[in-house]
């Protein structure tokens, strides 16, 4: 359940990922030039902000506003009965849908969110436990090393509870502010 979806490959400060895997020092692997930066840290450390869930049945608008207010980029959805994982809004694709018409700010966020595939998937779970060498290969190359994430799910490791998202930027605002 605690999986991003695919988006287009971002680099990190201006180094794609295979570049920056590239740049590793000699005996590193696929260890990329930041692994020495991250010196056992682990996604508690990034102080992800909490999650900020949204129901199938709330109004875009009201999810918009929500994620405007905290500076948010994704939302999660969550079942308004069992409070399941069902899926997320990416704030800036859902600009998009309005602009678009595909979609109107009254309109439930059922309508706009981006559901997970639970048959069939593998699902990596990211916890507060999480090294940031595999959260970073994780945005790098997802679950199977296919996909580019922007952002993980970071949930309880029984995966019960949201607990908040971190995405590419957190990881990267980390770097800068950790000491050398």
């Amino acid at each position: 359940m605690p999986v991003a979806v695919p988006a287009a490959k971002s680099s990190m400060n201006g180094v794609q990922g295979s570049e920056a895997e590239a740049e590793a020092a000699p005996g590193q692997g696929l260890r990329s030039i930041w692994a020495n930066k991250y010196r056992g840290a682990t996604v508690e450390d990034l102080d992800p902000p909490p999650a900020l869930s949204s129901k199938p049945t709330d109004s875009i608008s009201n999810a918009l506003m929500n994620a405007y207010e905290r500076d948010y980029t994704h939302l999660t959805v969550v079942s308004e009965d069992t409070r399941a994982l069902l899926g997320y809004l990416s704030i800036p694709r859902l600009r998009e849908l309005l602009k678009s018409g595909a979609v109107r700010d009254t309109d439930p966020v059922e309508m706009a969110m981006q559901k997970f595939r639970r048959k069939g998937n593998v699902y990596k779970v990211i916890t507060m436990d999480t090294p940031l060498e595999e959260l970073e290969g994780f945005f790098n190359g997802g679950v199977n090393g296919i996909a580019p994430q922007d952002f993980a799910v970071v949930t309880d490791g029984s995966r019960k509870f949201v607990l908040g998202v971190a995405t590419r930027g957190d990881l990267e605002e980390f770097v800068k502010r950790r000491p050398a």
